[in-house]
Parts: structure tokens; sequence; C-alpha cells
């Protein structure tokens, strides 16, 4: 198994991507018990700061200078609402997902509650050696550059005309219909370019501006499938920090790829 690549944002972002995970896993119990409920972190909402920690005087001050007191009531005794700068979302990077991450973004079931970014694996190979691979995924939060529109902007920001390029994408979820459009842009741009994507879920595919988007990208030559079972242990062979353990599909793996396919084919008629 190959060694981890380290991600772009070093130390901190271990640490949020932790956070986060704690987050999903509880999150992933509500919706086990409710069938609802939205992740906190696809909201914007942060872990309230426990005593003693330092944002808690930055919260004081910020409350005084909006002429709030730190308790959150106003001069006037009235409640007011304390604003909260969160962190910005980013990118990420990486060469081997987590497993929990895998298992919960990748799950292909209709009703997707909390998966709210998208996980994109890729290859790419130049010519027909496969000297040229590249291989890794992006994570995005669906706030700012999504997944599909950062490879072009990250991974794959040069394209020489002399060369061929083979690029697969495995994602968690279809294309929106922006990122569709923008990838027909690309395709356009890039004659020397092959490209597949194969898709865990179809997102929101019975909107028209979805269908639309899928149908042009299929029109610009890009290959559209979804996921297999055999895909699925391919992306955690190939993707996962997997620890070395095998692939165990979930209940109505199978099912849930046939749905979605039919889905598919028919739109793309």
């Amino acid at each position: 198994m190959a060694d981890k690549k380290p991600v772009t944002a070093g130390g901190r972002l271990t640490a949020r991507r932790k956070e986060r995970k704690e987050l999903e896993l509880k999150e992933t119990e509500k919706e086990k018990a409710s069938g609802a409920g939205e992740k906190a972190v696809a909201n914007g909402a942060a872990p309230a700061p426990e005593d003693g920690d330092p944002a808690n005087g930055a919260m004081a001050n910020g409350a005084e200078a909006n002429g709030t007191e730190a308790n959150g009531t106003g001069p006037d005794g009235e409640n007011q609402v304390e604003a909260m700068e969160l962190p910005p979302f980013e990118i990420i990077t990486g060469d081997r997902i987590d497993p929990f991450f895998f298992k919960f973004q990748f799950k292909n079931v209709e009703y997707s509650s909390g998966r709210n970014k998208t996980f994109l694996c890729y290859l790419v190979v130049q010519g027909n050696s496969v000297d040229g691979l590249q291989r890794g995924y992006l994570e995005d939060e669906h706030s700012g550059s999504h997944a599909e529109e950062a490879f072009f902007l990250q991974t794959l920001p040069h394209n020489d005309p002399a060369l061929s390029y083979t690029i697969t994408w495995y994602v968690s979820s279809s294309p929106c219909a922006a990122c569709a459009a923008k990838l027909v842009e690309a395709l356009k741009a890039r004659s020397n370019v092959k490209m597949n994507i194969f898709a865990s879920r179809l997102f929101e595919w019975e909107e028209p501006e979805i269908q639309e988007g899928l149908r042009s990208l299929a029109a610009a030559g890009c290959k559209l499938r979804v996921m297999k079972p055999l895909d699925f242990n391919y992306v955690w062979d190939t993707f996962v920090d997997n620890e070395d353990l095998p692939f165990t599909p979930w209940e109505d793996c199978k099912e849930n790829y046939e749905y979605y396919q039919e889905k598919l084919a028919d739109l793309l008629q």
C-alpha cells in the first residue's frame, strides 16, 4: 500500500479533518435515529468554545465592540445574537481518503442527508505510458470552487497540445449544472483530452438543468457512468487508507447502482 501523501494544509488541516469526522459521526447517528438532519459543518456551524478557550475572550471583546454584552444581551437588556467569524472553506487534496469518509460520502443511497460535499478521485494518464500517471483526490465543501472546477485549476492547470490525456474521475456525486457547463468548456478547449466520469450517485437528477448539463457533457465526448460495485472496490483499494482491509459492500449497493444507472440511461437518451 502506498504511503499517504501530506495534505496541503499540514497539521492544522489534519486537526480540522479529525474534528469534521467527529461531527459527521454524530450526524450519522442522528440520521439513523430520525432519517433527517443537516450536518453542522455544512451549515457553517462551529463547536462552542469551552471555558478557558482563548476564543471566549475574543468573542467577549467582539461583543463589547458591537455594543453587546458578553452574555448575549444588549445595552437595553434585549437578547442579541453574537456574530462569529468562521474559517474559510478550502479545497483539500491528498493521496488516500479516510475510510470513514469513503463509506459515508460514496455510499450510493438515494436519500443523501449530510453529504454536502464532493469527493473526486482522479487518474490522469499522459500519452500511452503509465509513466505519466497522476493519482489523488480532491474534496470540497460546496462553498467556493467545487472539486470539478478545482481539478483543472490545481491538478491539471496546464495542457500540452502535443500530448494526449486520459482523465478518469470517481466522484461521490455527479456534477451540478454549473460544473457540467464548465467541464464542457474545458473539453471543447482541450481536444486532446479524453474524459470518463464514474459517479456514485446522481446529484438532483430530476432537475431539468441537471439533466441538460449531463447531456451536454455526454455530447462533448465525456463518458458518463454510475459506479458499479467493482468500482467501489477499486476506489477502496486505490484511493482509500484501508489498512489492507478488504472492501465490504453495504446493503443494496448493487440494487442502488442499477437504479441510478437506469435513471442516467433514460436522461441521456
